[in-house]
């Protein structure tokens, strides 16, 4: 159990029922399974991906994992192992998320046996969404599929594409009636070896497995396409919004390792005479930080039920606790490093790694100011459907 885990409230809780036993459980059991295997086997991504694999985690990216609800993904679940892996690598926490986000539209279309593979570890996938531009305005992407008799020929870029490297299949999409715009959006089922398929690194400061994919005229077969034609907008949007919410939660999980890593420092430094955690202005930055970490867990948490509970439009509730939660992270982390002083900003800090690490969850499944403009606008149409 982490430092702080120890009093900072926890969303199951004397504050209601946030989260089922089963969800206490996992966090228990997982909590233990990663301290007895400890970090440093955490931070290189084809073990990393092996590893969850070893320790049963894929399974939690099916409906029903937990025996809750029939023929739903647990988010609540999703939320627990995402947490807490975070917390011990957020390496981990990654290649898992995304292995999610290929399963999802995979579960979809009809793919279980695909699925039942990942589960295990013996494959592992991607999603290949994003284009050099086409981020935020996924509509706007530019990769084409042209029927050829009984196959498809692919071409076009995206970038920013994660676990590229050690991915044996992407879910990629792709146009395939352009004039149709984003009505012409299609998912596809894309191995990692198809001939015209060129996979191309993006150097990152961490260890992280990201990059490009080159598709000049790759072919694949019929049964390469995911669902119907046209459907594939759904199918993204539909993953981004079930995933976008456990997102909250990672940054949580790396907010709540830095506020134990600032805390250590803290008791065991002395200046002027005394422990850093004894002078007031300290003692008022940890306070801050506690307070937004639980606040945002608890809005996660929130959030999460009511997608377990079949809550209906619920979009902007999901961009809010994705936009909260990462955004207090990243100032939870700052803090961190500002109690560290110079020792935070050198390489090897575990608060340092924090800082690179939580920076990017500020802008993927959706950035900071494209959920305010989603959150605005759903506020106003609340109003404006209530005035008289």
């Amino acid at each position: 159990m982490s430092i702080s885990r120890a009093f900072v409230a926890s969303p199951w809780d004397d504050s209601g029922p946030l989260y089922e036993d089963a969800h206490r459980l996992l966090s228990a059991q997982l909590e233990e399974k990663l301290a007895r295997s400890g970090d440093e086997a955490l931070h290189e991504a084809a073990r990393v991906a092996r590893r969850m694999a070893d320790l049963g985690l894929y399974k939690y990216l099916l409906p029903n994992a937990l025996g809750l609800k029939e023929g739903q993904i647990d988010v609540r679940a999703l939320c627990t192992v995402r947490e807490i892996l975070a917390y011990h690598s957020p390496l981990a926490d990654s290649v898992f998320a995304v292995q999610g986000l290929c399963a999802n539209p995979l579960l979809a279309t009809g793919r279980r046996a695909l699925v039942d593979r990942m589960v295990t570890g013996e494959r592992i996938g991607g999603f290949a969404l994003t284009e050099p531009e086409a981020g935020s305005d996924v509509a706007s992407l530019k990769a084409t599929a042209t029927r050829d008799g009984d196959a498809w020929v692919l071409k076009g870029e995206k970038t920013f594409i994660s676990n590229v490297g050690i991915a044996h299949h992407f879910v990629v999409f792709a146009n395939a009636d352009p004039a149709a715009g984003r009505k012409g959006i299609t998912a596809f089922l894309l191995p990692a070896d198809a001939t015209g398929l060129e996979l191309v690194t993006i150097p990152l400061s961490g260890q992280h497995p990201l990059g490009r994919l080159l598709m000049h005229g790759v072919r694949l077969p019929a049964d390469a396409l995911l669902g119907e034609v046209g459907q594939g907008l759904r199918l993204a949007l539909g993953t981004l919004e079930i995933f976008r919410t456990s997102v909250g939660a990672a940054a949580l999980g790396m907010a709540w390792r830095a506020l134990d890593e600032a805390l250590r420092h803290t008791t065991t430094r002395r200046q002027f005479g005394q422990k850093l955690s004894e002078m007031q202005l300290v003692q008022a930055a940890i306070a801050e930080m506690a307070t937004e970490l639980v606040a945002a867990r608890l809005l996660v948490a929130s959030v999460a039920r009511a997608k377990d509970m079949g809550k209906k439009d619920a979009g902007a509730d999901v961009a809010m606790a994705k936009m909260h939660a990462t955004e207090a992270a990243q100032r939870i982390i700052d803090r961190a490093v500002q109690l560290h002083g110079g020792a935070g900003v050198v390489a090897g800090n575990k608060v340092e790694e924090l800082y690179r690490e939580v920076r990017p969850l500020r802008i993927y499944e959706g950035a900071t100011d494209v959920l305010k403009l989603m959150v605005g606008a759903s506020v106003v149409k609340r109003h404006e459907s209530v005035i008289p």
